[in-house]
């Protein structure tokens, strides 16, 4: 077992009745094209990228045109880049996928569990029904392994084999896009998919990588600007309604990718032209929060987009939530916000 052998630095603050309660260290990683532009923290050791690298998992999905022989429109790309929150657009179009590639839902290796989204929640419990396979977060995910696995030939019981071909094949876009001179470390993730262990670093690079594919080979630049263009479009799929992802993706639609992953991990790439000049070369940004809390990087990010002058200091309303999380209690009452104080230094 390899515990982390430094300490980063504390990224962000959570307060209670005006005073500091908890801190959330991690690490930073800044790519402006193929340079370091940042490092805070430990940014060379590997972490479990967890969802983080579902869009560059669903290149070969799309690289082996898989999207153009289904007809998939932008919601189904979308979903297959998600972790979503379960709501019945999100059901609505794991199902449709399955049904494009006649697989029965039992098909999915990832298990059940309740939907993120209160209403779809609520609304099987008032039908007295149980959650399904095709409401885990990962569901459309693991639809897209199965629609590939059965491209290359895998028997599709063992389509989260990391030996088969198609998870060869994932495997491989992984390392190609964030740089590595070989496949990752895997580990299990939570929905029994494949997960992958690398730096921040690299994992900065697969994302301005694919916000900027220019230098990608044809293929593969293709299968990045579909990508982005899907999620652009229905940027919903890619989470929920009241999601960070979401909020990101629609302030620059097409021209960005934003994903959470487990343990408090985040990825966030965009291409140069959408930046006003000011990074032309594009930015692909890295963030691990030490003990893995959600709430430990989402102000972090918005207050980086910030410095890196991508967002104004006078924030949309469906960011600026994020930017200072307000903390209640039971009664909901304020007691205390969650804020940035990492140490930027931006050139």
């Amino acid at each position: 077992m390899n515990a982390p052998t430094g300490q980063n630095p504390v990224l962000a603050l959570a307060t209670r009745s005006g005073h500091v309660e908890s801190w959330h260290r991690g690490a930073v990683a800044v790519r402006h094209g193929d340079e370091l532009l940042l490092a805070i923290g430990d940014v060379e050791a590997p972490v479990f990228a967890r969802s983080a690298t579902k869009p560059l998992q669903a290149l070969p999905f799309v690289e082996h045109g898989l999207p153009e022989r289904l007809g998939l429109p932008p919601e189904e790309l979308a979903v297959v880049c998600a972790s979503h929150d379960g709501a019945a657009v999100h059901t609505a179009a794991v199902r449709s996928l399955l049904a494009r590639g006649d697989l029965p839902e039992s098909l999915l290796g990832c298990g059940p569990h309740a939907p993120f989204d209160t209403e779809a929640r609520l609304d099987l419990v008032r039908r007295g029904e149980k959650p399904a396979r095709a409401h885990n977060n990962c569901s459309g995910k693991h639809t897209a392994f199965l629609l590939l696995a059965r491209q290359c030939g895998d028997d599709p019981a063992t389509y989260l084999d990391p030996a088969c071909r198609s998870q060869q094949e994932v495997a491989a876009a992984v390392a190609a896009m964030t740089g590595l001179p070989r496949p990752p470390e895997i580990g299990l993730d939570g929905c029994g998919a494949p997960t992958f262990r690398l730096p921040l670093s690299a994992l900065a690079t697969g994302f301005v990588r694919l916000a900027n594919p220019e230098a990608l080979p044809p293929v593969r630049a293709a299968a990045c600007r579909t990508i982005l263009d899907a999620v652009g479009r229905a940027p919903v799929l890619l989470a929920g309604e009241r999601r960070l992802c979401t909020a990101l993706i629609r302030t620059w639609p097409g021209q960005c990718f934003a994903k959470n992953g487990a343990e408090g991990v985040y990825a966030f790439g965009i291409a140069g032209i959408a930046t006003g000049g000011r990074w032309p070369r594009g930015l692909g940004i890295a963030i691990k929060v030490d003990d893995g809390a959600e709430r430990g990087y989402q102000p972090v990010l918005i207050d980086l987009l910030r410095h890196l002058d991508l967002l104004p200091d006078e924030l949309p309303a469906a960011l600026a939530a994020f930017h200072r999380l307000r903390l209640h209690n039971t009664q909901q009452k304020p007691v205390g916000d969650v804020y940035c104080v990492a140490p930027w230094d931006v050139r």
